[in-house]
């Protein structure tokens, strides 16, 4: 294989169908799966818990549920008692998703050929589609929270009377469309790029370095990257628990 074949290989989806209504299989499977695994994760330390001297996966475990609840409270003005499970889940599974990136870039695309995939990518934040299916969650859930906490009227008033009073109200409403849209736009597509990018420097090293030298830079764009898809993860949290905060206020 050519170096831009081995390149183009990288960039491929295992997919079925046609235009949209194309499933890319190696999205689902891989974040179906490690979906499972942290439910199941979560269901093990949860069985072992022990109100005594806690360990290291327990100990782990009341550091991020601690860290994403404190979170939650020094932004939420009010109770909302999803926001915080539902933050913990996001930083856990993005983050699950991300580490993907960090195995080497022909292992798992090499073991999903053995059972019959023509392409495999395994890196499920690496595809616009995820992304996007989860920052149309946040958007969806902001406008639930929006009207469940202000009432449709009381929604509809803000939509059309702010910032510039009634009298501008389809100013008012142009601007709110953009504002609220930007939320996913901005949510979705920087993860996605981090991802794209950070695979795309492994696929380069591995395409046009040899084999025998390749391992030195790879090896410290891993150390590197481990700080950006943890980083990820975080930020797409905290901005999901500060818009989910923002349709709880009502001033």
């Amino acid at each position: 294989m050519t170096r831009t074949g081995y390149i183009q290989e990288h960039l491929r989806y295992w997919s079925v169908g046609q235009g949209l209504m194309s499933i890319h299989l190696d999205t689902v499977i891989v974040s179906w799966t490690l979906g499972l695994l942290m439910c199941g994760i979560g269901i093990w330390l949860a069985r072992r818990a022990t109100s005594g001297v806690p360990g290291r996966m327990q100990n782990m475990a009341e550091l991020l549920v601690t860290f994403v609840d404190q979170q939650v409270r020094e932004i939420l003005h009010g109770s909302n008692p999803l926001i915080a499970p539902l933050g913990l889940t996001l930083f856990v599974w993005i983050w699950l998703m991300n580490f993907m990136d960090i195995l080497p870039v022909d292992l798992v695309p090499r073991l999903a050929s053995w059972f019959g995939a023509p392409h495999f990518k395994p890196v499920p934040t690496n595809d616009v589609n995820l992304t996007f299916a989860l920052s149309t969650s946040i958007f969806l859930l902001m406008i639930f929270f929006s009207i469940k906490v202000k009432g449709l009227k009381g929604y509809g008033r803000e939509i059309l009377s702010r910032p510039f009073g009634w009298y501008l109200a389809p100013v008012n409403l142009f601007f709110r469309v953009i504002e609220d849209l930007a939320k996913p736009l901005s949510l979705s597509l920087r993860l996605f790029g981090n991802l794209f990018a950070g695979e795309m420097i492994f696929v380069l090293i591995a395409a046009l370095l040899p084999w025998w030298i390749s391992w030195v830079p790879a090896l410290g764009w891993t150390l590197f990257h481990l700080l950006i898809i943890t980083l990820q993860a975080f930020i797409f949290m905290m901005l999901s628990i500060v818009y989910l905060a923002m349709a709880h206020e009502s001033h």
